[in-house]
């Protein structure tokens, strides 16, 4: 959400820019709530973008996730921090990062599809032993583990989703909750968070979407970025953010959630055919050995993306007391076709 400050959190990120900020991004304006959530809290103030982390994150992972984004081998990927991590009075984790311009929902006809799989494969193909270590695991099967123990807690059964208006390709709530659960189960250990994935070992982002999407002018100071200032602060390229899911892991998770859209029909073949181009184009390794079927790489990660979507879409709608809206219900009854097939 985005909208005036309000939350304990709130002042003091904006205690933590006022006083961290460099005078060239200090403060302009009133300070903008762009995201309150239990995982997260961010503020924007003036050309400064603060950002509290989830009370439950590693403070030693976060230190390595953000050093590797200032790193020059990931200079012109990542957007590189100002500053941070540090603790906030509560003791949550705070980091400070430039502004940058997010995709416009408002246009997604010019979504930067090829951007985005260009700048992946980039991120895949920097050599982890040359990073600040010891870098922890790509967090993606462990999220999907967590939706799906979400959607457990909320007890979601014919009450709670009948309530929400949920019916998903007509079938009854207690046979869409089961039917998640029963795609879920299909999958192989380590895309449930159980275990090492059998081809890791790449530097992966761990939850791409379009929203992990900026445009930034890069700022001069970053190390190595070799290219002259652009003292405008016009935004000049696509950079990649968020980076507290960003580790070692297998380099098609973060293919899966766009692979998820495009089986579930909400991506079009078009964007679809330059985000997977673009990325083999840049040399991505995640589909290198099957080119003729990138699925086979692409299959299981997508099924966990599908499955973890379908669960938190779930949980969230029996919990607000609505229906599912047209995007979540083609995720859930893409997932009741993975279980329909799991049960074949």
């Amino acid at each position: 959400m985005s909208g005036t400050v309000r939350g304990d959190v709130v002042p003091q990120l904006v205690d933590v820019v006022r006083s961290r900020s460099a005078p060239h991004h200090g403060p302009v304006g009133e300070p903008i709530v762009l995201a309150d959530r239990r995982d997260a809290t961010v503020i924007r103030h003036g050309s400064v973008v603060a950002k509290a982390h989830a009370p439950d994150t590693d403070p030693d992972e976060l230190s390595v996730r953000v050093r590797v984004a200032g790193h020059p081998r990931c200079a012109g990927i990542l957007l590189p921090p100002l500053g941070g991590p540090e603790a906030l009075p509560g003791g949550r984790a705070v980091t400070l990062w430039p502004y940058g311009e997010p995709v416009s929902p408002e246009h997604p006809e010019a979504a930067p599809w090829a951007e985005a799989g260009a700048l992946l494969a980039r991120l895949h193909s920097v050599e982890p032993a040359a990073l600040p270590g010891p870098l922890p695991p790509m967090r993606g099967p462990a999220k999907a583990a967590r939706a799906v123990a979400r959607l457990r807690r909320a007890g979601v059964g014919a009450a709670g989703v009948g309530a929400a208006g949920v019916g998903a390709a007509g079938a009854g709530a207690e046979a869409v909750v089961e039917a998640v659960l029963r795609a879920w189960g299909a999958l192989p250990g380590w895309a449930r968070g159980e275990g090492v994935a059998p081809q890791g070992g790449a530097l992966c982002h761990g939850d791409l979407h379009l929203g992990q999407l900026v445009r930034s002018a890069e700022p001069p100071e970053h190390p190595g970025s070799g290219e002259p200032p652009n003292p405008s602060g016009t935004p000049t390229r696509w950079l990649l953010i968020d980076i507290d899911d960003l580790g070692l892991g297998d380099p098609a998770w973060d293919l899966a959630r766009p692979a998820a859209w495009f089986a579930a029909g909400l991506l079009a073949p078009d964007d679809w055919g330059r985000f997977l181009g673009a990325y083999r184009a840049a040399g991505g390794p995640a589909v290198r050995e099957c080119q003729e079927d990138p699925w086979a790489r692409l299959d299981v990660p997508a099924r966990a993306l599908t499955v973890q979507i379908s669960a938190l879409a779930l949980a969230k709608a029996a919990r607000e007391g609505r229906p599912l809206d047209e995007a979540e219900e083609s995720m859930v009854e893409a997932c009741l076709r993975i279980a329909r097939l799991a049960g074949a």
